[in-house]
């Protein structure tokens, strides 16, 4: 038997989550329906084998209080004021498993078409669709991945777009919406994809793009429009900079005809999830099988000043292992598919 639990996620929290509507609005969330804090008694399980993600710790213990891991270690397990006490000898103990590909919610099983949300195959650059906003909670899936001990995972939309729209990072734990499921500080992320499956879906409505080189032509576009975005925004912002001088000088401009206040440019959801990913806000996802592909990836990511957070799927990652060393580019593999 194994017992999981979520380390690695709760360790990373630190500070309380934003719980409240209040907390939720500061932290720039928004929510009609917010996870109420673990109430619950302490637990101790002790005498398990401890796989902390960093060591294997025989005769170990855990200590949970408040719902989260406050103490791991080996021996006899420190005594807790009103604790439940578990002895699970001969049993594992591991970190909660962390899914960085997911589509659960998306593509919800038993599978149906009215909840088959997870591609907007209706243009090749999609970026400013949200995969939160196709999540279904109720998917069966969830619980399943939970008995696996999945704890936490990365919501991706699918791969026929060369741009497909934003992930979110989830912690697996019931909700009726899935904004109240995000995992609080998660990075924003988008998912983009290269080589034959763009290819083949816009390929075969005789549509662009339907080559390789089309699938970098359309990359390429996308984010050239992205930059002129920013630079929109960068003028406006410098624009509004530049006024605050003197009330004398406003009302000169004004006589002259000059001295209108600044306009705001016109919001363009998809280029402002791109130009998150030219600030370094947004982390780009990119399924990719081939290493060639990943190579003409990582060249546009250099052309626009990016960087690529992880290939997915990646059977070739091997190829080119030691130029994603270098640029610290994970790679996202198939548990049980590769060649």
């Amino acid at each position: 038997m194994v017992v999981w639990c979520s380390v690695a996620v709760l360790s990373a929290w630190g500070a309380d989550p934003p719980q409240t509507p209040a907390q939720l609005k500061a932290a720039g969330l928004r929510s009609v329906e917010v996870l109420q804090p673990v109430e619950a008694t302490p637990v101790v399980l002790q005498g398990a084998t401890v796989w902390s993600g960093e060591s294997r710790l025989e005769q170990g213990y855990v200590v949970i209080e408040g719902g989260k891991i406050a103490a791991v270690g080996t021996g006899p397990a420190p005594s807790v004021a009103g604790a439940t006490v578990l002895d699970l000898t001969g049993k594992h103990i591991t970190p909660g498993l962390i899914d960085t590909h997911s589509h659960l919610g998306v593509y919800p099983a038993p599978w149906a078409r009215a909840h088959s949300d997870g591609n907007e195959a209706t243009s090749p650059t999609t970026p400013g669709v949200w995969a939160e906003h196709s999540i279904w909670p109720q998917d069966p899936g969830f619980s399943l991945a939970l008995a696996g001990g999945v704890t936490t995972m990365q919501i991706l939309p699918g791969s026929a777009n060369l741009i497909g729209g934003r992930g979110v990072v989830v912690h697996n734990v019931p909700a009726r919406g899935s904004r109240a499921m995000r995992l609080p500080g998660a990075p924003e992320t988008l998912k983009m994809a290269c080589g034959e499956n763009p290819k083949r879906v816009y390929g075969e409505r005789h549509a662009a793009p339907s080559t390789r080189m089309g699938n970098l032509r359309g990359q390429r576009s996308a984010f050239l429009d992205a930059v002129s975005y920013v630079q929109k925004w960068q003028r406006y912002e410098d624009k509004l900079a530049s006024g605050a001088e003197d009330e004398g000088k406003k009302k000169k401009k004004k006589r002259s005809g000059g001295g209108e206040p600044a306009k705001p440019p016109e919001r363009d959801l998809d280029l402002e999830t791109l130009a998150g990913v030219l600030r370094g806000e947004i982390l780009p996802q990119i399924h990719c099988y081939r290493a060639d592909d990943m190579l003409s990836m990582l060249q546009l990511a250099d052309e626009f000043g990016f960087s690529v957070r992880s290939f997915h799927h990646a059977t070739e990652a091997y190829k080119i292992r030691d130029i994603l060393a270098e640029r610290q580019v994970a790679a996202s593999v198939w548990a049980d598919w590769w060649g």
